[in-house]
C-alpha cells in the first residue's frame, strides 16, 4: 500500500514501511539528474524516508542543489562529499540520439558514471544504484520480427543505437567497481514510464496517447512511483547483495507458453487474462495491438528486491472502466517535461 504524506501544497506518495536505515550517514543520497522525470521523483520521495538528498543536474529546476555535469570529475568529487551512497539516474536518452553526437553519448553516459563510480570509491561510499534501460535489449528485439521476445535478465543484452550501448558500457563498469573495490552497485533496468507521446508517427495516428499507455502495461511500461519503490528497495539491498541487475517493469499477465500466439493474436490472449476488457475498450474507442512483439519480465526485482509494484494492466483497466485516471499521484504530479528546448515538425522529437 501507498501512504500520501503531505509535502508542501502537493501530496508525495511513500511505501507504508519505510525502508530501514543504519546511521545518520547512510541517509545522504547524491540524486544525478535531478531535473528529470526519474530524478525529481526521487528527490520528491526519498526525503520522505528519512534520507537527506543532495540533486545535480545539467539543468537548474526546483530539485536541483547544484549545477553541472557528471562528465566534470571536479563537480563529481564536490557532489560527492558527505554522501553515502548515489542513485544515478543522469543520462542522455533515446530522444536524444538524432541530435547528439556519439561522444556526447559517451561524454555522459559512459565517462560520466565512470567518473561517479571512481570518486565514489575515493569518497567511502557505501552505495551505487544506477538507473539503466530495457532499451539494452532492443536490438534484439528488432532482429526478431514477427516473433514474441520472452525478456528476463538471462537474455543477453544488443542494443541498436549508441543510447543502449552506452548504457551497457556503463553498467559494465558498476560491476567492475563492485568486483574490483567491493563498491555495492544495483542496476535497475526500467521500462518506460515517461508520458511522453509514442514517437513513432503511425502508432500516433492508429491509437490514442491514452490506449497505446494502457496497452503498454501488458509487456513494456511502469508507473514511476513503481519505479522509485524499486529505487529505494536497491538502496536498502544494495550491501547485502553487492551486484545485480533488475528489469523494472510492470507485471505481465502473461506467461512464456503465450509467446507464439501474443506474436499473431494478442487481443484473444489478454481477454483470456483479462475477461471484460474487449467491452471496456469497445466503449472507450480503443484498441488492442495486434501482436506485441516483447515482454518484459520482472520476476527476478520481485524475488530477490522484494518490489511490489502496484501498477499494473489489470489496475489500469479496472481505473479506466470506472472513468478514474490510472496514473498514479507521483506520475500526474512529474507530468511531461520533454528532453529539447526546441519543437519539431514531427513529433515531440526527431527519431533517428
Amino acid at each position: 500500500m501507498v501512504l500520501l504524506v503531505q509535502g508542501g501544497p502537493e501530496y508525495y506518495p511513500v511505501m507504508d514501511s519505510p525502508i530501514p536505515v543504519i546511521d545518520d550517514l547512510a541517509k545522504t543520497v547524491l540524486v544525478t539528474g535531478s531535473a528529470g522525470h526519474l530524478g525529481e521523483a526521487l528527490m520528491r520521495v526519498l526525503p520522505q524516508h528519512g534520507y537527506d538528498v543532495r540533486g545535480i543536474d545539467v539543468l537548474p529546476s526546483p530539485f536541483t542543489t547544484a549545477v553541472g555535469s557528471v562528465s566534470d570529475r571536479r563537480f563529481v568529487r564536490r557532489s560527492l562529499e558527505g554522501m553515502s551512497a548515489v542513485v544515478h539516474a543522469a543520462t542522455l536518452h533515446k530522444p536524444h540520439v538524432a541530435t547528439h553526437s556519439r561522444q556526447d553519448f559517451v561524454d555522459t553516459n559512459v565517462t560520466g558514471t565512470l567518473n561517479l563510480l571512481e570518486e565514489a570509491v575515493a569518497a567511502g561510499v557505501r552505495t551505487f544504484v544506477f538507473t539503466s534501460t530495457t532499451s539494452v535489449y532492443s536490438g534484439r528485439i528488432a532482429e526478431a520480427s514477427g516473433v514474441t521476445s520472452w525478456i528476463t535478465e538471462a537474455v543477453a543484452p544488443r542494443p541498436k543505437n549508441v543510447y543502449g550501448l552506452t548504457k551497457i558500457a556503463a553498467e559494465d563498469f558498476c560491476e567492475l567497481f563492485h568486483r574490483k573495490f567491493g563498491l555495492p552497485c544495483l542496476v535497475l533496468r526500467t521500462s518506460r514510464f515517461f508520458l511522453d507521446p509514442d514517437d513513432d508517427p503511425a502508432v500516433r495516428a492508429a491509437y490514442s496517447d491514452a490506449n497505446v499507455k494502457a496497452n503498454e502495461f501488458l509487456y513494456r511500461r511502469v508507473d514511476i512511483e513503481d519505479v522509485v519503490s524499486a529505487h529505494l528497495l536497491a538502496l536498502e539491498r544494495a550491501p547485502a547483495i553487492g551486484f545485480g541487475r533488475y528489469i523494472i517493469s510492470g507485471t505481465t499477465p502473461f506467461h512464456s507458453s503465450d509467446v507464439a500466439q501474443l506474436a499473431v493474436n494478442a487481443p484473444e490472449v489478454v481477454e483470456r487474462y483479462v475477461p471484460g476488457v474487449r467491452e471496456i475498450y469497445r466503449r472507450l474507442g480503443w484498441t488492442m495491438f495486434p501482436a506485441i512483439d516483447r515482454v518484459y519480465v520482472n520476476d527476478h526485482a520481485r524475488h530477490e528486491l522484494g518490489w511490489r509494484p502496484r501498477f499494473d494492466f489489470t489496475r489500469v483497466v479496472a481505473s479506466i472502466g470506472e472513468g478514474a485516471d490510472h496514473r498514479s499521484d507521483l506520475a500526474r504530479t512529474i507530468g511531461f517535461k520533454g528532453y529539447h528546448a526546441d519543437a519539431f515538425a514531427d513529433g515531440i522529437y526527431p527519431v533517428e
